[in-house]
C-alpha cells in the first residue's frame, strides 16, 4: 500500500504515478488518495481528459463506482489554468492526454503542489501508451497496480482487446476489453495474428 510521503517543506511538490492495465484498481486508488487529501483539508483540483465520457462528463468514476468530481479538459496545458490556490492535483485516465501532460506536471510539481496521476502504462498492443513512459520517468514515486488475469488467475500486467478494432484509443470496458498476464495476453496476441 502506498502511504502519502510527510511534507518536510510547504514549498516542496511531487509527481505520483499510479500505472497499470484496465481493471488494475488505478481509478480507485486515485480517489483514495484524493480523499484522503481532501480529509486533510487540503485544496484539491481533480481533471480527467474531455474525451472519457464511458460513465459522466465531469465525474470520475471507478469500476466499483466510487465517483469524485472532476474538470474535464480537452488539452494538458489547459490544467495549469485551473491550479491556483491548490495543494493537490489529480489527472485521471493520463494516457489520453497530448504529449504537453509531462511537462505540464513538471511546472506543477515545481511549484510545490503534488501531483497524482493515473493512467494505462500500455495500449491494447502491449507497447508505452502517450505520455504515460515520460510521466514515469520524471515521478517521485510510481505505483504499479495489478488486475487479475481471466484466462489463468495470475497477476494481470497487460488490457487485451476482444474488440476488432486496430484503433489505438478506443474507450470500452468489460466487452472491449480483458486483463491477462503476460502469458495469456502473448497467447491472445499470437491467435489474432494466426486468424
Amino acid at each position: 500500500m502506498f502511504i502519502e510521503p510527510r511534507k518536510y517543506n510547504i514549498h516542496t511538490g511531487w509527481i505520483e504515478v499510479i500505472c497499470g492495465s484496465m481493471f488494475s484498481g488505478k481509478t480507485e486508488e486515485l480517489l483514495r488518495r484524493l480523499k484522503r487529501a481532501k480529509f486533510a483539508h487540503q485544496r484539491v483540483e481533480i481533471f480527467k481528459p474531455q474525451i472519457d465520457t464511458r460513465y459522466h462528463q465531469t465525474l470520475i468514476v471507478s469500476h466499483d463506482d466510487n465517483q469524485i468530481q472532476s474538470n474535464p479538459v480537452g488539452v494538458a496545458e489547459n490544467i495549469l489554468l485551473y491550479s491556483n490556490e491548490v495543494d493537490v492535483i489529480g489527472i485521471d485516465e493520463a494516457q489520453f492526454f497530448d504529449n504537453q501532460l509531462p511537462e505540464v506536471c513538471n511546472i506543477l510539481a515545481s511549484k510545490g503542489i503534488r501531483v497524482i496521476v493515473a493512467g494505462l502504462d500500455m495500449d491494447f498492443q502491449g507497447q508505452p501508451f502517450g505520455p504515460m513512459p515520460a510521466l514515469m520517468a520524471n515521478a517521485e514515486f510510481i505505483t504499479k497496480v495489478h488486475a487479475i488475469c481471466v484466462c489463468c488467475g495470475n497477476p494481470a500486467g497487460y488490457s487485451y482487446r476482444l474488440a476488432d478494432s486496430d484503433k489505438t484509443i478506443l474507450l470500452g470496458e468489460k466487452q472491449e476489453y480483458e486483463p491477462r498476464c503476460r502469458t495469456c495476453f502473448n497467447q491472445g496476441m499470437a491467435l489474432k495474428k494466426n486468424i
